[in-house]
């Protein structure tokens, strides 16, 4: 009896023995191609010789943009649903749109520095800027590790998301990229001009390190990339709040609204423009130094000088409702108009003269 209970002992230990020593199917290897329907994005295209193992796309979401390092916040006992200690930038920007996640293992030899100036030209040479950039501890968290791990404190890469949220098979390359240990840290937040409104884009570099299941990518930099494009159509139904207003003009100087609406050649807002017009007056209360120019835009259909006169009398109209109506002091708005010298996309269809008819706020102080 004791004999054969040995032997089955045994017989189950080696079966274990053998498992462990076969090549596990998904581990990590060099990839040599893009895993199956993944694409760049054209705002923010690869680093030469790239690949990518990781990909994700989401046709409408919310994104919040960190615009400052990650501070762990005053209650010790707030925790992700990870369990690791909260962390959260004091400056950021929440946007709505199309959000694109790459995630892109590098040549051999490319350092996380060199891959992250080479985006930061990509984004320049779209017309866009880099607003937040940090590096190493400097960006706040545990800058050793990605999306991976619980009970500690939470990383960059756990402020988008985590290993919960990845759809790779553990131990592939789109997995293994995210959730082995990193250095060298580095990371970006650009905004990129498209169609009118603002693309946000960010970039997370760093070198991976693993031994184990991981190990062929060890000493790889990695770049995760999230590009958040906004759509037009969606905005412009949507009343913009006034602490998005707030938020716009502060960082950009400027803010178009598609929430005021004229019938056609008339200069008097229509009564479905009243809850963008409490806004701006929400807007102007809780800012009190704030003063702003009114600037009207119209599309291309008719001329010119009569364009640039309309544009100026929606903009006087709109004032003059702030006034009357919002008891906004009429010292701090003033109008202007600017027909259709400042088109922000094509005149040539009924989406483009939208996108064109617009009235924006310019702060002017």
């Amino acid at each position: 009896m004791r004999t054969s209970v040995l032997r089955a002992a045994l017989a189950a230990a080696a079966a274990i023995l053998v498992a462990f020593s076969q090549p596990a199917l998904a581990d990590a290897t060099i990839p040599t191609e893009d895993i199956p329907g993944a694409a760049d994005n054209a705002l923010a295209k690869r680093y030469e010789g790239s690949f990518i193992v990781s990909y994700e796309r989401s046709a409408y979401t919310d994104f919040r943009v960190p615009l400052s390092p990650l501070v762990r916040t005053a209650n010790d006992d707030d925790r992700d649903r990870m369990n690791n200690r909260l962390y959260r930038p004091e400056r950021s920007v929440e946007v709505e749109g199309a959000l694109t996640r790459l995630v892109y293992v590098l040549p051999e030899s490319r350092s996380p520095l060199e891959v992250l100036r080479n985006y930061q030209d990509v984004v320049a040479a779209a017309s866009g800027e880099s607003v937040f950039e940090c590096r190493r501890e400097e960006c706040g968290g545990d800058d050793l590790k990605a999306a991976y791990g619980g009970g500690g404190e939470m990383s960059l890469t756990q402020y988008f998301f985590h290993d919960s949220d990845i759809k790779d098979e553990d131990f592939s390359n789109g997995a293994c990229a995210v959730t082995a240990g990193i250095s060298d840290q580095r990371f970006f937040a650009a905004k990129v001009p498209q169609d009118g409104l603002t693309a946000w884009v960010t970039v997370q570099t760093y070198s991976l390190s693993d031994d184990l299941y991981c190990k062929a990518l060890n000493g790889r930099t990695i770049a995760v990339v999230h590009v958040l494009e906004p759509k037009a159509r969606d905005r412009k139904m949507v009343v913009v709040e006034a602490g998005e207003m707030a938020s716009a003009i502060d960082l950009d100087g400027s803010i178009a609204l598609y929430g005021i609406f004229f019938d056609t050649d008339k200069a008097e807002p229509k009564p479905e423009s009243e809850p963008t017009l409490k806004e701006i007056a929400g807007l102007m209360a809780a800012n009190p130094g704030l003063a702003v120019l009114v600037v009207g835009h119209t599309d291309s259909q008719g001329a010119f000088d009569y364009n640039l006169d309309l544009s100026a009398r929606r903009a006087a109209a709109v004032k003059a409702a702030l006034v009357a109506r919002h008891g906004v002091d009429a010292n701090r708005l003033a109008t202007a108009g600017a027909g259709m010298m400042a088109p922000v996309a094509t005149n040539a269809s009924d989406d483009g003269r939208a996108k064109n008819r617009r009235v924006v706020l310019v702060k002017a102080n």
